[in-house]
């Protein structure tokens, strides 16, 4: 039995020597991937190279679930999948800490844990959100885009540029600048004087 690593983060600004300090030296190779948790397993070409790279009695090993999704619960649904798939997998730290070949009740009681605890945020967050509405605030994140970058983004997109040429200019992500010429190519359009 052989012992596959995969290590991922979700972003290149992220570290991932942590992960390889713990997996390199017991594993025979080591996958590594910068890509969302969010993606399911199969969209994951460095994950499909380690799964396909196993051979009988193989295990994929990664640090801790979670680097599995891009939390201990979507880790613990990839986990799921993986199982569905025939791959055993070993989890050096964390809730689900050992070797798993299929879903057992501690996983299972870790899953059901994990769901709680994403319901629980998710209710404290809503009733924030409302008790600050009830009292004339909003929450959330503040807009990406204020007047000034508006007037920018649109007067750049008036001299011919293209949105990324605006995106890397502005500093803003190339979907924000979509949003902000198609939403005013659409409040343009309303504003017409019909002939």
């Amino acid at each position: 039995m052989a012992l596959v690593g995969y290590v991922r983060v979700s972003s290149s600004g992220q570290e991932t020597q942590r992960q390889r300090d713990a997996l390199e030296p017991i594993c025979v190779r080591v996958f590594e991937e910068k890509i969302s948790g969010r993606k399911r397993a199969a969209d994951r070409p460095q994950l499909s190279a380690a799964v396909d790279y196993l051979r009988p009695d193989d295990m994929l090993t990664v640090q801790e679930v979670d680097r599995l999704g891009r939390n201990l619960l979507d880790g613990l649904l990839v986990l799921s999948e993986l199982f569905q798939r025939g791959v055993a997998v070993k989890v050096l730290e964390g809730i689900a800490a050992g070797e798993h070949r299929e879903r057992s009740l501690v996983l299972d009681l870790a899953l059901a844990l994990a769901e709680d605890r994403r319901r629980d945020i998710s209710r404290k967050t809503k009733n924030g959100l409302e008790a600050a509405k009830r009292q004339g605030r909003t929450g959330g994140r503040p807009p990406v885009v204020d007047d000034d970058k508006r007037r920018a983004i649109l007067a750049r997109h008036d001299e011919g540029q293209s949105i990324r040429q605006i995106s890397r200019g502005t500093g803003v992500s190339v979907g924000v600048v979509h949003r902000v010429v198609t939403e005013n190519i659409v409040d343009d359009s309303r504003n017409e004087e019909p002939h």
